[in-house]
């Protein structure tokens, strides 16, 4: 009996994916904005570089900054004309991996010279596979990468998937990786799949530079676009969510807090540092309190269905709300056909990018990559949450470390 290469890598990819979902919860805590930081300036307000204004509406509300300029061009690049084999690759368990696994894709079929294969997208239940072209833009795609990378569509039908060497690439995959362990495979295989694992969540930008690193950066922030059916969906909801903050100036707050990770024993330790890795609907609603936002507060939570749990939280702010509360009604049917489907994750993704204010009440990947868009879109406030022990604060002092020591690999990519 034959066996299908394409569910055995699945197969692999999610039991992979569950097992470091689990370690980076218990491992990875938020960072401290009082960390010290890297060379002689100690001084936050320094290495931040950038004013935060208060917006005239009532409560903590602070004014956008400005939108950032990529810092690599198609000029940088030298045209590859020959194609020396096919990579293949899939996205996998939300939007947040799918930006990491396009970069580090892209990365190594530049450096080997292949033509990288249009990936599908595959979500962490058995069976749930969708087209590229489901979720994002493919002409975008491959229009930003031509002479970089060549991309195709599919993969010719004299190759068989079955005879694809499948490797296990690092994020943040780098030069030497490649060189000791993939390129060698590819010399022999002629064709192969790559299949990204994330040993940590680290988007920190690194002191070393590398010939690759504006690959990575068009990669990662230049070649995604969501198609038009989800765009519009996601542009509705945040309509919706204005609409409903009439009396904060039409301001929100986006707030990552899942209740199914909430509940895992690594949200109950704070580790040695003393740092917590989550927090509660009810810790987010007293930090909030605290910062000074007021009741008529409008919150979007990325939980998939209201939680009982949440209802401490809506007590204090009545505007809280879920997907299934704002997506249009006749979108439904299509983008709520279950509780863990790509199109939600997308979804909460693109929200918390645009929000005008997002919490991450959880660590990890995707707080990390929500803030690398924030950062270059200029939406600076992203609010670390803490347990506040004075009566109130200010939201300055909670601002994210990759905003304040401008440490986040976004700030590699954007000048």
């Amino acid at each position: 009996m034959g066996v299908d290469l394409r569910q055995v890598v699945a197969g692999v990819l999610t039991l992979t994916m569950f097992i470091m979902l689990g370690n980076m919860i218990k491992r990875d805590h938020f960072d401290s904005i009082t960390d010290k930081l890297p060379g002689d300036v100690q001084d936050v307000a320094k290495v931040a570089e950038f004013t935060l204004t208060k917006r005239s509406g009532k409560g903590p509300w602070m004014e956008d900054g400005s939108e950032l300029k990529p810092c690599w061009s198609k000029t940088d690049f030298d045209v590859i004309d020959e194609s020396r084999g096919f990579i293949t690759f899939s996205l996998t368990n939300g939007p947040e991996y799918h930006v990491s696994q396009i970069a580090d894709a892209v990365v190594v079929a530049r450096y080997l010279q292949g033509t990288l294969v249009l990936p599908d997208v595959r979500g962490s239940k058995p069976g749930d596979e969708r087209k590229f072209e489901d979720i994002y833009g493919v002409e975008k795609f491959i229009k930003s990468l031509d002479g970089v990378v060549k991309v195709v569509r599919d993969l010719p039908a004299a190759i068989s998937i079955r005879n694809l060497a499948v490797v296990k690439v690092p994020n943040r995959v780098t030069e030497d990786h490649i060189v000791e362990n993939i390129q060698p495979i590819f010399r022999s295989k002629g064709n192969i799949r790559l299949a990204t694992y994330f040993p940590s969540v680290n988007m920190r930008k690194s002191a070393q530079k590398s010939d690759l690193d504006l690959v990575a950066c068009l990669a990662m922030f230049g070649t995604l676009e969501l198609q038009p059916d989800v765009n519009e969906v996601v542009d509705s909801m945040i309509e919706r969510l204005k609409t409903l903050s009439r009396k904060s100036g039409g301001q929100f707050i986006a707030v990552d807090l899942r209740v199914d990770l909430l509940e895992h024993k690594g949200c109950h330790e704070s580790g040695s540092s003393g740092r917590k890795s989550c927090y509660s609907a009810q810790e987010i609603a007293v930090f909030l309190r605290k910062l000074g936002f007021n009741k008529d507060t409008t919150i979007y939570l990325t939980q998939p269905r209201w939680d009982s749990s949440l209802g401490v939280l809506k007590d204090i702010f009545p505007k809280t709300y879920t997907k299934e509360t704002i997506m249009p009604a006749d979108k439904k049917a299509k983008f709520l056909e279950s509780e863990d489907s790509e199109f939600e994750k997308v979804i909460d993704f693109y929200i918390c990018s645009e929000s005008d204010v997002f919490i991450p009440a959880i660590s990890g990947l995707f707080y990390a990559n929500v803030a690398g868009k924030r950062i270059a879109s200029g939406k600076n406030q992203i609010l670390v949450p803490a347990d506040v022990s004075s009566s109130s604060a200010s939201v300055t002092d909670f601002i994210s470390p990759y905003v304040l020591k401008k440490n986040h690999l976004a700030h590699s990519c954007f000048c």
